[in-house]
């Protein structure tokens, strides 16, 4: 074989020479011509030669040109001779003169001769020439010379040379790849064969032919006309195929429909199972060429029959098992009961059962611990399936079942009850007799009731139903309910210990914020507070009536959530009431919080807590404090680490209060800044949570930009429509976090309400200032408080003149009630204290104590104010009881005086 490739390689390459040399003779003999005509035409036509033909030494002018342009045009001779051929120049000048060796007549005569000739030597070497001749006209077209350009042989010779390398370095190649094919060919020969010898390649086939018959597995092959090649023992005793059945068409053997069909088409098929008779057997078909399928195909057989009821079995069983693992990752995706149920009856259908429904406690639905007495009153909650066609009991509504009904077998006993033929079941007809008629005419007819018990609690029943053409329910399908029910119910009583939870921080929190409006003139207020959907958080606020007619607004936020974020929040709410009470400077209250949040950290943190305590301290907590002041419309705010408020102008501007931000509470040692705001009466003071304008699907700038739009032209609206249309826009469909939110609209002091007066440091003014309120009391109406009001008055005027210092002040505020304000420029506050019998003074705080409704002092940045609130009704009730003098006599109990 190798020397037949050498043979054919050697034979081509020569072929392949001889075809190149003939083309390439040719072809140079025709570019010969072409070029030979194109040189001597040149020539010919060249500017000047027409006169050096007439010259007196042609040779002379024309030689140094003829060698030129032949040298330049690379034709190896340009021989310019008279109309009688005698030679003018030549490359070699001892052959001028001489007699041209060509034919000339016919270029005598005007016309161009191309020809083959021999001639002188020349640079090229010896060799026949092609050669041109051409002649030399003037203006007239007379002939005055003539000229003959040509290329030798040899010269020719070198536009075939460079082609031979390539013919023959390709012979070499294609030699080598025959030798390499050769000899990767027989080693993959030696290596499928193994090295075996004929003898021994016969005798494998004897063996592979006895396994071939002696398996337990029957094997067909066809060829691509569909006729029968091979067919093993096994094979002829599966389908029952005759003893010359090999060579015979396999549709002429009289093979089942199906198996017959399946032999005979192209496509491949695995595993497929078929009926011969009275066996089940699973088929296999390939191609017997995988690249070519036409070429036939092979079917193997095994006899499935006694492992056909052993793997229904089993694929029932594994479809089971991927139920329950299906249930397990479905049911309990979410801490909501409702939902919960439904995805329990979601997961039982198709595949278990047509018709799924749930039925709970209404204690599970509300968080609470389930008992006895309600097990007959159950709540539908979830339906899955066929219901829609099905007259069975809708959700949300309450059933009551007969005791004699399987939910009410299954709940007290614990075990689930099966109803394999629902015609025979009395107790559930009696139920609804008209509904289960009607069920049972549309195809109802099978169900599994199975208590859903969590710790021993008894939480309700599902219902699994079959119809149509389902079977009925086995002992085996009663324990996959209950194991899928146990799963469930698992799920059932975590959400319903969420579900209480819930509900308990929610109202903790509820009852920690305000439940109603306080009584003051300065502010009209709305609020809104929205828990997050998976627990109650920290989130708070509060609206504090202050001394004065001032209000103070408070919003914080503890971060976390669950009943330790509403307690913490509580303490800090409780704390601001405290500190509201001793009305502090706004940057002081920030201070005291920030003191009390890190004591309350040191204190979660010692080893004094609780194991297992819900947060290790407070993890961080904001807050915004602010006092509004309608007297002046000025707001004094400061906020540590809480959202900036917004501010909407009377005209409907929207603004941010730029009010300094301060670093959170808990951090100790850090100041807090403050921002004095002046707000026109109508302007709106919006203060919320973080939870109003960022969550995990929008960013705090996104959150703000919604604000400001809702906010948006709000001038003209009362603070509850402001308050319900923030919530309306930007309340998300599910939120993740509290969301707290409060709207004040401010109000200014009326000046006809306001009197105020300076008084001198002098103890003898004080009957003019009794008559200065006296007179400003009847303009207001308030006669029936003038004695009290002149009491208070003049006791405290009293007290700045004689213990205070200049400069003294009085003013008198009517709103909801009189308040009397004495200011003075001393530090030092009074105290209550109860005098003796012969003590001649340290009364007058206690008269203003008794007929006062509150009273107290606050700090300015130019001394201190004391003051004291009356009710409107106080004359009434005074006219009515004791005169100012009893009620005097009566405090001191003494009958001598």
């Amino acid at each position: 074989m190798f020397l037949l490739q050498v043979v054919i390689v050697v034979l081509l390459v020569v072929t392949a020479v001889a075809a190149m040399l003939l083309q390439a003779a040719s072809d140079a003999l025709q570019q010969a011509r072409r070029e030979s005509v194109v040189a001597a035409q040149a020539f010919a036509s060249a500017p000047g030669v027409v006169q050096a033909f007439r010259s007196p030494d042609p040779t002379a002018v024309l030689q140094p040109r003829a060698e030129a342009v032949r040298k330049r045009t690379g034709v190896d001779f340009i021989v310019a001779m008279s109309t009688e051929g005698i030679r003018y120049t030549y490359p070699y000048p001892e052959e001028i003169g001489k007699k041209f060796v060509g034919t000339i007549e016919p270029a005598r005569e005007g016309r161009t001769v191309i020809e083959q000739a021999g001639g002188p030597p020349l640079p090229a070497g010896k060799g026949t020439a092609v050669q041109a001749v051409v002649p030399v006209t003037d203006s007239r077209g007379t002939v005055v010379g003539l000229v003959s350009a040509g290329i030798t042989a040899k010269n020719v010779s070198r536009l075939w040379m460079p082609q031979l390398p390539i013919i023959v370095g390709a012979g070499v190649v294609a030699l080598a790849l025959a030798t390499t094919g050769t000899s990767l060919v027989s080693r993959r020969l030696r290596r499928q064969t193994r090295g075996l010898a004929p003898a021994e390649l016969a005798r494998m086939y004897e063996h592979h032919d006895a396994v071939l018959h002696a398996v337990r597995e029957g094997v067909l092959i066809t060829d691509a006309d569909g006729r029968l090649v091979l067919a093993n023992d096994e094979a002829q005793r599966l389908l029952g195929l005759p003893a010359a059945a090999q060579g015979r068409p396999v549709r002429e053997l009289g093979l089942p429909e199906p198996i017959g069909r399946l032999i005979m088409s192209p496509e491949a098929v695995t595993d497929e199972v078929h009926l011969a008779e009275d066996r089940l057997l699973a088929v296999n078909k390939r191609p017997t060429f995988p690249h070519a399928v036409e070429e036939g195909s092979v079917v193997t057989l095994r006899d499935t029959t006694e492992l056909a009821a052993v793997s229904g079995r089993a694929e029932v069983a594994r479809e089971r098992l991927k139920l329950l693992y299906g249930a397990g990752v479905r049911i309990g995706t979410t801490l909501d009961v409702r939902r919960t149920a439904q995805e329990l009856a979601d997961v039982a259908v198709p595949q278990f059962a047509d018709v799924v429904t749930v039925d709970l406690l209404d204690s599970v639905l509300q968080g609470s611990e389930p008992t006895a007495e309600g097990w007959r009153r159950l709540r539908r909650v979830a339906t899955s399936g066929a219901h829609w066609r099905m007259p069975v009991y809708r959700v949300g509504e309450v059933i009551t079942y007969l005791p004699g009904t399987p939910q009410m077998r299954t709940l007290p006993e614990g075990r689930s009850v099966l109803e394999a033929d629902l015609r025979q079941a009395h107790g559930w007809q009696e139920q609804d007799p008209d509904r289960a008629r009607e069920a049972l005419e549309r195809g109802l007819h099978a169900l599994v009731t199975v208590p859903l018990r969590a710790r021993g609690v008894p939480l309700g029943v599902a219902n699994f139903y079959r119809a149509g053409d389902s079977p009925p329910f086995e002992p085996e399908d009663v324990s996959f309910a209950e194991e899928l029910a146990a799963r469930a119910a698992v799920a059932l009583d975590n959400a319903r210990r969420f579900t209480r939870e819930h509900a308990m921080a929610v109202t903790l929190q509820r009852s920690l914020l305000p439940r109603g409006q306080p009584d003051q003139d300065a502010l009209e207020v709305a609020w809104r507070y929205l828990p997050a959907e998976a627990g109650v958080g920290g989130d708070w606020f509060d609206v504090i009536p202050l001394p004065g007619a001032r209000v103070a607004l408070a919003m914080g936020d503890v971060v976390g959530h669950g009943l330790h974020a509403a307690a913490t929040m509580g303490r800090l709410r409780t704390a601001v009431h405290n500190f509201s009470t001793l009305d502090l400077p706004v940057e002081e209250v920030l201070g005291q919080l920030d003191d009390l949040v890190v004591r309350m950290d040191n204190e979660e943190s010692t080893g004094s807590a609780t194991e297992g305590h819900e947060g290790e301290g407070v993890t961080g907590a904001t807050c915004l404090y602010a006092i509004y002041d309608p007297t002046a419309g000025k707001c004094t705010m400061a906020r540590a680490g809480h959202p900036d408020p917004v501010v909407v102008g009377p005209d409907g501007t929207v603004t941010c209060s730029d009010a300094p931000a301060s670093v959170p509470l808990g951090l100790g040692g850090h100041p807090f800044e403050t921002a004095e705001l002046y707000l026109p009466e109508g302007s709106q003071l919006v203060l919320y949570t973080n939870g109003l304008v960022e969550d995990r699907t929008r960013d705090l700038d996104v959150g703000l930009d919604a604000l400001r739009r809702a906010l948006d032209g709000a001038g003209g609206r009362t603070a509850e429509e402001t308050c319900q249309a923030v919530i309306d826009a930007l309340k998300p469909a599910h939120a993740s976090d509290d969301i707290a939110l409060l709207v004040a609209r401010t109000r200014l002091f009326p000046p006809s309400c306001l009197a105020e007066w300076d008084v001198p440091s002098d103890p003898a003014v004080v009957p003019s200032v009794r008559a200065h309120c006296r007179e400003r009391l009847r303009e207001w109406g308030l006669e029936d408080i003038g004695f009290t009001t002149e009491l208070i008055v003049s006791e405290l005027v009293t007290n700045a003149i004689r213990y205070g210092s200049p400069p003294v002040t009085v003013r008198l505020l009517h709103g909801r009630c009189l308040i009397c304000e004495v200011s003075d420029g001393s530090s030092t506050s009074p105290r209550l204290r109860q005098a003796t019998t012969m003590d001649e003074g340290g009364r007058g705080l206690f008269l203003v104590a008794q007929f006062a409704q509150r009273w107290g002092t606050r700090y300015t940045p130019r001394g201190k104010v004391i003051w004291a609130e009356q009710s409107a009704d106080d004359g009434a009730t005074a006219a009515t009881g004791h005169t100012p003098v009893d009620v005097l006599l009566e405090q001191f109990g003494d009958p001598a005086l």
